[in-house]
Protein backbone atom coordinates (compact mmCIF):
# COMPACT_ATOMS: atom_id res chain seq x y z
CA UNK A 1 0.00 0.00 0.00
CA UNK A 2 1.38 3.59 -1.04
CA UNK A 3 1.63 5.67 2.58
CA UNK A 4 -0.54 8.66 2.24
CA UNK A 5 0.98 12.10 1.43
CA UNK A 6 0.20 14.87 3.80
CA UNK A 7 -1.91 17.65 2.58
CA UNK A 8 -1.97 21.45 3.40
CA UNK A 9 -6.02 21.10 3.90
CA UNK A 10 -5.07 18.78 6.79
CA UNK A 11 -3.28 21.83 8.57
CA UNK A 12 -4.39 25.37 9.59
CA UNK A 13 -1.78 26.48 10.90
CA UNK A 14 1.94 26.22 11.81
CA UNK A 15 2.52 28.80 15.00
CA UNK A 16 5.94 29.11 17.45
CA UNK A 17 5.91 30.07 20.85
CA UNK A 18 9.62 32.25 19.83
CA UNK A 19 11.57 32.94 23.92
CA UNK A 20 14.95 34.51 25.15
CA UNK A 21 15.64 30.74 25.74
CA UNK A 22 13.25 28.28 24.00
CA UNK A 23 11.62 27.42 20.76
CA UNK A 24 8.01 25.58 21.11
CA UNK A 25 6.23 24.51 17.50
CA UNK A 26 2.97 23.44 17.11
CA UNK A 27 0.62 22.53 13.94
CA UNK A 28 -2.34 22.91 14.45
CA UNK A 29 -5.61 21.51 12.31
CA UNK A 30 -8.23 23.21 10.01
CA UNK A 31 -10.04 22.98 13.45
CA UNK A 32 -7.73 25.22 15.28
CA UNK A 33 -6.71 22.04 17.53
CA UNK A 34 -2.92 20.81 17.74
CA UNK A 35 -1.73 17.88 16.06
CA UNK A 36 1.75 18.12 16.41
CA UNK A 37 4.43 20.25 19.14
CA UNK A 38 8.11 20.46 19.96
CA UNK A 39 10.18 22.13 21.95
CA UNK A 40 13.69 22.90 21.28
CA UNK A 41 16.09 25.43 23.13
CA UNK A 42 16.68 27.61 20.50
CA UNK A 43 15.64 30.81 21.81
CA UNK A 44 16.89 34.63 20.17
CA UNK A 45 19.74 34.34 22.63
CA UNK A 46 20.76 30.85 21.64
CA UNK A 47 20.18 30.00 18.08
CA UNK A 48 21.95 27.28 16.39
CA UNK A 49 25.49 27.73 14.85
CA UNK A 50 26.11 27.24 11.37
CA UNK A 51 27.55 24.37 10.19
CA UNK A 52 31.27 23.38 10.54
CA UNK A 53 33.27 24.61 7.39
CA UNK A 54 30.78 27.57 7.16
CA UNK A 55 32.52 31.47 6.11
CA UNK A 56 31.81 33.07 9.90
CA UNK A 57 31.69 36.41 8.20
CA UNK A 58 28.90 35.14 5.82
CA UNK A 59 26.77 34.07 8.59
CA UNK A 60 23.85 36.75 9.10
CA UNK A 61 21.51 36.87 11.68
CA UNK A 62 18.39 36.08 9.74
CA UNK A 63 20.53 32.93 9.15
CA UNK A 64 20.91 31.59 12.75
CA UNK A 65 16.85 32.51 12.73
CA UNK A 66 16.19 30.63 9.59
CA UNK A 67 18.31 27.53 11.46
CA UNK A 68 16.14 27.57 14.04
CA UNK A 69 12.95 27.85 12.01
CA UNK A 70 14.06 24.83 10.05
CA UNK A 71 15.08 22.88 13.32
CA UNK A 72 11.52 23.65 14.97
CA UNK A 73 9.53 22.81 11.69
CA UNK A 74 11.39 22.91 8.26
CA UNK A 75 9.53 19.25 7.94
CA UNK A 76 6.08 21.47 8.18
CA UNK A 77 6.98 23.75 5.93
CA UNK A 78 7.73 20.98 3.16
CA UNK A 79 4.71 18.75 3.49
CA UNK A 80 2.55 21.68 3.72
CA UNK A 81 3.45 24.52 1.82
CA UNK A 82 0.83 27.11 2.22
CA UNK A 83 -0.17 27.19 5.51
CA UNK A 84 0.36 30.50 7.43
CA UNK A 85 2.84 30.76 10.23
CA UNK A 86 2.88 33.21 13.34
CA UNK A 87 5.14 33.61 16.00
CA UNK A 88 5.02 35.36 19.15
CA UNK A 89 7.45 35.91 22.31
CA UNK A 90 10.81 38.12 22.02
CA UNK A 91 11.70 36.91 18.64
CA UNK A 92 9.96 39.99 18.26
CA UNK A 93 12.09 42.03 20.43
CA UNK A 94 14.83 44.46 19.64
CA UNK A 95 17.04 41.10 20.18
CA UNK A 96 14.94 39.53 18.04
CA UNK A 97 14.72 38.78 14.04
CA UNK A 98 12.61 41.53 13.47
CA UNK A 99 10.97 44.13 16.16
CA UNK A 100 7.17 44.44 15.79
CA UNK A 101 6.20 47.40 17.71
CA UNK A 102 4.33 47.65 20.90
CA UNK A 103 0.80 48.79 20.58
CA UNK A 104 -0.92 50.71 23.12
CA UNK A 105 -2.37 49.75 26.34
CA UNK A 106 -5.35 49.82 26.51
CA UNK A 107 -6.56 48.16 23.73
CA UNK A 108 -9.01 45.16 23.10
CA UNK A 109 -7.75 41.84 22.94
CA UNK A 110 -9.20 41.67 19.35
CA UNK A 111 -7.18 44.43 18.37
CA UNK A 112 -3.59 42.37 19.16
CA UNK A 113 -3.90 40.72 16.09
CA UNK A 114 -4.62 43.75 13.52
CA UNK A 115 -0.85 44.17 12.86
CA UNK A 116 1.49 41.80 12.21
CA UNK A 117 5.01 42.47 11.27
CA UNK A 118 5.79 40.21 8.22
CA UNK A 119 9.78 38.58 8.16
CA UNK A 120 10.62 36.89 4.67
CA UNK A 121 11.83 33.53 5.88
CA UNK A 122 13.47 32.00 2.93
CA UNK A 123 11.37 28.90 2.72
CA UNK A 124 8.15 30.23 0.79
CA UNK A 125 6.24 31.32 3.19
CA UNK A 126 6.15 34.43 5.37
CA UNK A 127 6.69 34.92 9.56
CA UNK A 128 3.85 36.70 11.15
CA UNK A 129 5.18 38.22 14.58
CA UNK A 130 2.59 39.52 17.14
CA UNK A 131 3.54 42.34 18.50
CA UNK A 132 4.06 43.31 22.09
CA UNK A 133 2.17 45.86 24.31
CA UNK A 134 3.13 49.08 25.82
CA UNK A 135 1.96 51.10 28.95
CA UNK A 136 2.39 54.49 28.70
CA UNK A 137 3.47 56.35 32.20
CA UNK A 138 5.84 58.25 34.38
CA UNK A 139 6.93 54.14 34.99
CA UNK A 140 6.07 52.43 31.71
CA UNK A 141 5.20 48.85 31.25
CA UNK A 142 5.82 46.38 28.80
CA UNK A 143 5.03 42.38 27.37
CA UNK A 144 6.05 40.13 24.79
CA UNK A 145 4.60 37.00 24.82
CA UNK A 146 1.82 37.41 28.04
CA UNK A 147 -0.79 39.24 25.55
CA UNK A 148 -0.91 35.86 23.65
CA UNK A 149 -1.51 33.72 27.00
CA UNK A 150 -4.16 36.41 27.71
CA UNK A 151 -5.79 36.38 24.33
CA UNK A 152 -5.85 32.03 24.88
CA UNK A 153 -7.53 32.50 28.21
CA UNK A 154 -9.99 34.66 27.51
CA UNK A 155 -11.10 32.24 24.40
CA UNK A 156 -10.24 29.00 26.76
CA UNK A 157 -12.93 30.31 29.56
CA UNK A 158 -15.44 32.28 27.07
CA UNK A 159 -15.00 35.66 29.87
CA UNK A 160 -15.11 39.30 28.94
CA UNK A 161 -13.56 40.44 32.77
CA UNK A 162 -10.98 38.57 34.53
CA UNK A 163 -7.77 39.58 36.08
CA UNK A 164 -4.93 37.19 34.67
CA UNK A 165 -1.69 36.39 36.84
CA UNK A 166 1.36 35.15 34.95
CA UNK A 167 4.08 33.74 37.62
CA UNK A 168 7.67 33.45 35.78
CA UNK A 169 10.78 35.47 35.78
CA UNK A 170 9.13 38.48 35.85
CA UNK A 171 5.62 37.86 36.87
CA UNK A 172 2.45 40.01 35.08
CA UNK A 173 -0.79 40.93 36.32
CA UNK A 174 -3.23 41.98 33.64
CA UNK A 175 -6.73 43.69 34.08
CA UNK A 176 -9.14 43.05 31.37
CA UNK A 177 -12.25 44.41 31.16
CA UNK A 178 -14.90 44.34 28.16
CA UNK A 179 -12.08 42.12 26.84
CA UNK A 180 -9.89 44.86 26.41
CA UNK A 181 -6.27 45.14 28.29
CA UNK A 182 -7.04 48.39 30.30
CA UNK A 183 -3.60 48.08 32.50
CA UNK A 184 -0.82 45.29 33.94
CA UNK A 185 1.41 45.38 36.64
CA UNK A 186 5.30 43.62 36.35
CA UNK A 187 6.87 42.09 39.33
CA UNK A 188 10.27 41.00 39.30
CA UNK A 189 9.63 38.22 41.73
CA UNK A 190 11.14 35.26 40.18
CA UNK A 191 14.19 36.87 38.72
CA UNK A 192 14.56 38.35 42.78
CA UNK A 193 14.37 35.32 44.30
CA UNK A 194 17.03 33.89 42.17
CA UNK A 195 19.24 36.51 42.61
CA UNK A 196 19.09 36.93 46.05
CA UNK A 197 19.62 32.72 46.50
CA UNK A 198 22.31 32.63 44.42
CA UNK A 199 24.38 35.84 44.51
CA UNK A 200 23.69 37.30 48.11
CA UNK A 201 24.73 35.90 51.53
CA UNK A 202 21.30 34.82 52.13
CA UNK A 203 22.19 31.88 49.72
CA UNK A 204 25.29 30.91 52.09
CA UNK A 205 22.80 29.04 54.51
CA UNK A 206 20.16 27.95 52.18
CA UNK A 207 19.59 24.82 50.47
CA UNK A 208 17.25 25.33 47.36
CA UNK A 209 14.66 22.08 46.95
CA UNK A 210 12.50 22.01 43.93
CA UNK A 211 8.39 23.73 44.33
CA UNK A 212 7.23 20.03 42.96
CA UNK A 213 9.22 18.60 46.09
CA UNK A 214 7.26 20.30 49.37
CA UNK A 215 6.48 18.30 52.79
CA UNK A 216 4.97 20.31 55.36
CA UNK A 217 7.46 22.19 56.62
CA UNK A 218 8.51 23.86 53.09
CA UNK A 219 4.44 24.48 52.93
CA UNK A 220 4.47 25.92 56.96
CA UNK A 221 7.78 27.99 55.48
CA UNK A 222 6.16 29.50 52.55
CA UNK A 223 2.92 29.94 54.62
CA UNK A 224 5.17 31.18 57.15
CA UNK A 225 7.11 34.05 54.27
CA UNK A 226 3.82 34.79 52.64
CA UNK A 227 2.09 35.90 55.83
CA UNK A 228 4.87 38.63 56.61
CA UNK A 229 3.77 41.45 54.05
CA UNK A 230 0.61 41.21 55.93
CA UNK A 231 2.16 41.68 59.64
CA UNK A 232 3.07 44.45 61.22
CA UNK A 233 6.77 43.71 60.03
CA UNK A 234 6.01 43.78 56.59
CA UNK A 235 5.36 48.01 57.10
CA UNK A 236 9.12 47.68 57.23
CA UNK A 237 9.20 46.80 53.24
CA UNK A 238 10.25 43.99 51.46
CA UNK A 239 14.23 45.08 51.35
CA UNK A 240 14.40 44.87 55.26
CA UNK A 241 12.24 42.02 55.44
CA UNK A 242 14.51 39.58 53.03
CA UNK A 243 17.23 39.50 55.80
CA UNK A 244 14.77 37.56 58.22
CA UNK A 245 15.26 34.50 55.68
CA UNK A 246 18.53 34.41 57.20
CA UNK A 247 18.08 35.47 60.53
CA UNK A 248 15.60 32.69 61.44
CA UNK A 249 18.15 30.57 59.88
CA UNK A 250 20.83 31.41 62.69
CA UNK A 251 18.06 31.55 65.50
CA UNK A 252 17.30 27.61 64.42
CA UNK A 253 13.86 28.35 63.43
CA UNK A 254 14.26 27.42 59.83
CA UNK A 255 16.11 24.83 58.37
CA UNK A 256 18.27 25.29 55.35
CA UNK A 257 15.71 24.15 52.72
CA UNK A 258 12.87 25.83 55.04
CA UNK A 259 15.05 29.03 54.20
CA UNK A 260 14.25 28.91 50.58
CA UNK A 261 10.53 28.52 50.99
CA UNK A 262 10.33 31.17 53.03
CA UNK A 263 12.20 33.07 51.64
CA UNK A 264 9.89 32.41 47.94
CA UNK A 265 6.81 33.05 50.31
CA UNK A 266 7.61 36.51 51.20
CA UNK A 267 8.46 37.69 47.78
CA UNK A 268 5.34 36.31 46.69
CA UNK A 269 3.45 37.34 49.83
CA UNK A 270 4.86 41.02 49.13
CA UNK A 271 3.89 40.79 45.38
CA UNK A 272 -0.04 40.03 46.41
CA UNK A 273 0.53 42.96 49.32
CA UNK A 274 1.32 45.46 46.37
CA UNK A 275 -1.18 43.98 44.23
CA UNK A 276 -4.09 44.71 46.80
CA UNK A 277 -3.23 47.73 47.71
CA UNK A 278 -2.96 48.93 44.20
CA UNK A 279 -6.27 47.57 42.43
CA UNK A 280 -9.87 48.32 43.21
CA UNK A 281 -12.27 45.35 43.91
CA UNK A 282 -10.00 42.72 43.60
CA UNK A 283 -11.75 40.69 46.18
CA UNK A 284 -14.95 40.76 44.09
CA UNK A 285 -12.85 39.44 40.65
CA UNK A 286 -12.12 36.35 39.17
CA UNK A 287 -8.56 35.18 39.07
CA UNK A 288 -6.85 33.32 36.44
CA UNK A 289 -3.55 31.98 36.90
CA UNK A 290 -1.24 31.04 33.73
CA UNK A 291 2.38 29.25 33.93
CA UNK A 292 4.03 26.30 35.47
CA UNK A 293 2.03 24.63 37.73
CA UNK A 294 3.57 23.96 40.45
CA UNK A 295 4.63 27.87 40.50
CA UNK A 296 0.62 28.80 39.77
CA UNK A 297 -0.07 26.30 42.80
CA UNK A 298 2.36 28.30 44.84
CA UNK A 299 0.48 31.55 43.80
CA UNK A 300 -2.76 29.88 44.86
CA UNK A 301 -1.76 28.93 48.02
CA UNK A 302 -0.74 32.26 48.84
CA UNK A 303 -3.69 34.14 47.36
CA UNK A 304 -6.07 32.14 49.64
CA UNK A 305 -3.92 33.78 52.44
CA UNK A 306 -4.95 36.76 51.86
CA UNK A 307 -8.39 36.11 51.43
CA UNK A 308 -8.54 35.89 47.29
CA UNK A 309 -9.84 32.08 46.46
CA UNK A 310 -11.91 32.98 43.44
CA UNK A 311 -8.89 31.85 41.51
CA UNK A 312 -8.55 28.76 38.79
CA UNK A 313 -5.39 27.50 37.36
CA UNK A 314 -5.52 27.42 33.16
CA UNK A 315 -3.27 25.57 31.14
CA UNK A 316 -2.90 25.98 27.17
CA UNK A 317 -2.99 29.20 26.94
CA UNK A 318 -0.02 29.99 25.08
CA UNK A 319 -1.93 27.64 22.02
CA UNK A 320 -5.26 28.84 22.24
CA UNK A 321 -3.73 32.27 21.90
CA UNK A 322 -1.61 31.63 18.67
CA UNK A 323 -4.24 30.50 17.38
CA UNK A 324 -7.10 33.24 18.10
CA UNK A 325 -4.25 35.84 17.21
CA UNK A 326 -4.09 34.20 13.70
CA UNK A 327 -7.71 34.38 13.27
CA UNK A 328 -7.99 38.21 14.43
CA UNK A 329 -4.84 38.99 11.75
CA UNK A 330 -7.46 36.71 8.99
CA UNK A 331 -4.58 33.92 8.33
CA UNK A 332 -7.13 31.41 9.20
CA UNK A 333 -11.14 31.01 9.87
CA UNK A 334 -12.26 31.45 13.37
CA UNK A 335 -12.92 27.42 14.19
CA UNK A 336 -15.82 25.76 15.46
CA UNK A 337 -14.72 23.90 18.13
CA UNK A 338 -15.69 23.91 21.66
CA UNK A 339 -13.71 25.89 24.64
CA UNK A 340 -12.16 23.51 26.76
CA UNK A 341 -12.34 23.98 30.31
Amino acid sequence: MTPATPSSSSTGLIALDWGTTSLRAYRFNADGRVADKRALPWGIMNLPPAEEGTDAAADTPDAGFRRALQAACGDWLRDFPITPLIAAGMVGSKQGWREAPYLDVPLAVSEVGNTMTVVDTGFGVPLHIVPGLLQRSALPNVMRGEETQVAGILDQLQVDDLLIGLPGTHSKWVHVRGKRIEHFDTFMTGEMYAVLSNHTILGRTMQRAAADTTDAEDNAAFARGALVAKSADGRAGMLSNIFSSRTLGLTGELSPRAQAHYLSGLLIGHEIAALLATTDGIRQQRIALIGDDALCERYRQALALYDLTNIEIAAAATEHGLWKLAAHAGLVSPSPRTSRK
